[in-house]
């Protein structure tokens, strides 16, 4: 077992980690950086209502709580202090699962050789979901028992109870699959991008740009998918040769172009009377 910042290197010594993440690793950790952000938001949205005025200072308030924590989270890091970090180089998806090869040389002893080989990208993410909750205790109640106009007192809290729930469920998610979402958040970032943006055209009842038009904050929605599915293309190229993987950018609107192109010939009540005149 190697103490904290450190791990072992071919020769099955310990070595201190003295790299930096790469740009793939800092994706990584704005992927999880982002998780609780959405979910802030979405919930927010959610149960804010149509007719309160308190959603968008609770949508700023989120943004600067995790924008925080996120500052604080690099701060304390080593070297703390500084917004950069140091870190050991992933090699493989069995450097986040060290506690499952502890060996058993006799097989009745097992010599505990559990260490954080990925370090910090495995604990950075605990810390600033600690300090994202704490954060969120310390100025959201306040905030909305002043400005949550238009809701009843059981509903103006409803979105940090959610949070309640979603933060233990982030932990064990990146306790359990953090090296999985290592590899994957780039492929999930492109699939949910594309199913939410259907889902909320659908659900918004959006058939043309003239749809899109008229309510500014389908616009927003729209922007935001384009933002996270951008991401999404960028964590998978890596940008590593600039001249192939950056045409691919072009790409980012495909989806919501193709779905307003096909979305007046499998409108539902089309396709009903269609179906009842051949009948």
């Amino acid at each position: 077992v190697c103490p904290r910042g450190q791990r072992t290197d071919d020769n099955k010594i310990c070595r201190e980690c003295i790299g930096s993440p790469d740009r793939y690793d800092w994706l990584y950790l704005g992927f999880m950086a982002m998780l609780p952000l959405v979910l802030h938001w979405f919930f927010i949205e959610w149960y804010s209502g149509k007719k309160s005025s308190s959603a968008l200072l609770q949508h700023v308030t989120a943004l600067f709580e995790c924008s925080i924590a996120a500052i604080v989270t690099l701060l304390v890091s080593d070297p703390v202090g500084s917004l950069q970090i140091r870190s050991c180089k992933v090699k493989k998806l069995s450097d986040w699962y060290t506690m499952l090869y502890n060996p058993s040389p006799d097989y009745i002893t097992t010599v505990h050789c559990t260490h954080e080989a990925v370090y910090p990208l495995y604990t950075i993410v605990f810390i600033y979901y600690a300090f994202c909750l704490v954060l969120m205790m310390l100025l959201r109640p306040l905030l909305v028992k002043k400005i949550a106009c238009g809701l009843g007192k059981s509903d103006r809290f409803k979105s940090i109870y959610a949070a309640l729930y979603f933060f233990p469920i982030l932990t064990v998610l990146q306790a359990v699959g953090g090296g999985l979402l290592y590899y994957a958040f780039p492929y999930i970032i492109l699939v949910l991008s594309l199913v939410t943006l259907a889902v909320y055209m659908s659900a918004s009842e959006v058939e043309s740009f003239k749809d899109l038009v008229v309510r500014k904050k389908r616009l927003v929605v729209l922007f935001s998918h384009w933002l996270l599915h951008a991401y999404g293309i960028i964590s998978i190229s890596k940008l590593d040769k600039l001249e192939q993987d950056l045409p691919l950018l072009a790409l980012v609107p495909a989806p919501a172009l193709f779905y307003l192109v096909t979305a007046k010939y499998t409108e539902p009540s089309r396709i009903l009377s269609e179906g009842g005149n051949g009948h």
